[in-house]
Order: structure tokens, then sequence, then C-alpha cells
């Protein structure tokens, strides 16, 4: 008989070796049972091990489906999915999350920070990309948690799980994360600005992350430059909100400034964008 950790990871490399997008329905159970030779009770204790991950989740009378649980209407992110390219789902996130990591560090707990200091550690110990990818979801999900602001979480909760869709099927090199993974360092940096209080250096820290992912991640999934992209070396980028009102309930005065990836983010109402 197969050790529960054993199965467990058969079913995760199942899941990575087939090829599933995010979202993706698995096979019915009998199919999974037959697929691994395993009984339908040990094949759901090695699917409550992955949900627990957040690489799949459940529910009654629909099935078992690949990532997070969407917090949304399916049909929702599916046609924002369709909508959103790369560039445009990063300049979102360079608008919204360096302030979120500025507010958790205002507002977040001990608890809460506990949290964000636990995903860090876990995208560390991934040991495949798909493990990494839901722990990075987990991190930057509890920092927007660390906000105790319901509507800036369901902002970001929207966000996320349209990014995820768009990461999921990355190509890599590698099976897993190398231990130089840039993304590693700069979760630290960002850990330790939250928990020290310290909010501008959050949201900067919070900022080069996001440049660093740009930098990196456009390339791979448009072949597409941030160069050619106009985005490395401006200034500013602008980013179209709804109104006003919105935009200064987002962005303070303190997140426009100039960062040291010289990239400040710059929210204005659609009247005054160009674009």
């Amino acid at each position: 008989m197969l050790s529960q950790a054993t199965l467990s990871e058969r079913l995760r490399r199942y899941i990575v070796d087939s090829g599933f997008d995010h979202n993706a329905r698995l096979p019915p159970e009998r199919v999974l049972c037959s697929t691994l030779g395993v009984s339908r009770g040990e094949l759901r204790k090695a699917l409550a091990e992955l949900e627990s991950d957040s690489l799949i989740w459940r529910q009654v009378g629909r099935g078992t489906f690949v990532g997070a649980r969407p917090v949304h209407n399916l049909n929702d992110v599916e046609y924002l999915e369709k909508l959103a390219r790369p560039i445009k789902v990063i300049e979102a996130r360079l608008a919204i999350e360096p302030e979120l990591a500025r507010l958790s560090a205002i507002h977040g707990a001990k608890v809460d920070f506990d949290e964000i200091r636990a995903c860090s550690r876990k995208c560390q110990e991934a040991r495949d990309w798909r493990s990494y990818e839901a722990w990075d979801n987990n991190f930057h999900l509890a920092i927007a948690k660390a906000t105790h602001n319901k509507v800036l979480i369901h902002l970001f909760e929207t966000l996320n799980v349209v990014r995820r869709s768009i990461v999921w099927g990355q190509l890599r090199a590698s099976t897993l994360p190398p231990r130089t993974h840039p993304s590693f360092s700069q979760h630290d940096s960002i850990v330790a600005a939250i928990s020290a209080r310290d909010a501008a250096g959050a949201a900067a820290r919070m900022r080069e992350h996001l440049a660093s992912v740009r930098d990196r991640v456009i390339p791979a999934l448009s072949g597409v430059h941030p160069e050619s992209a106009g985005l490395t070396g401006q200034t500013t980028l602008t980013v179209s909100v709804p109104t006003p009102s919105i935009a200064a309930s987002i962005v303070s005065p303190a997140t426009t400034a100039a960062t040291p990836d010289g990239v400040p983010v710059m929210m204005t109402s659609p009247a005054a964008s160009s674009k």
C-alpha cells in the first residue's frame, strides 16, 4: 500500500504532467482511482492534502478543479481572462499591490504577519512550479487580507484569479524554482518591511518585486520585452481607474513618489488618461 505522502506526490505529478489548465476540471474520482491504482478513500485523502495546499479545489456536484478556489463567478473570471493581456495584468498589479503592502504594514496584526512569513517560506520549500505558484498566490493574498479592507481584498482576489490563469501555463526551464530564484529574496524583503511596520518600505519593496516579475514573466508569456512595451525606463506608469475618488482611496501621495526601480505609479481618471 502506498504511503499517504507518496500518493499525494503521485497525484501532484499527475496533475502537472497532464498539463491541465487553471480551473480545469479533473477526471471523475473513479477514473483517477483507476489511473492511480488506489481506493476512493485513499484518493480523497490525497485530494484533501492538495486542496489544503491550494493546488486544487472541490465542490459537491461539480467536481474537482485545478488551482485555488475562485471567489467569484467562474464565468466572470473566464470573461476577464479572455480580455486581459499579461502586460495589462502587471499594470494592474503595479497600481494596486504596493498600496496593499503599505496598508498591511499599517493595519496588519502579528497573526497576519506570521501568515505572510509562512507563505514566503512555503514558496521556498516548493517541490515544483505548481506548488510555488500556489504558495505565491497565498503570499500575495495574505498581504491583501492583512489590510483588513474588504473592498480592497475583493478587488485583489479578482485580479489574482486572472493573474494565476495567465501564469499557470507558463513554460519553465526547470521542474522547480532554483534556490537563487529572485522572488525568494524579494518576498523576504517585503515580509521584513511589513513586519517592521515600515509602510513606505513595504510599498517600495513590493513595487521592486513586481517590476522584477514584469521583466522576467512578460517576455516568457508574450514574447514582448518590457522595453518594447514602453515600461522599462519610464518614470511613470499611468493606469486608468473609474473615478478620482477610487484612485484617492487606493493610492496615497506616498505611493506616487519615485522608487528604486524607477517605476512609480500614478492613478488618473479616464478623462485624464491618455489610454
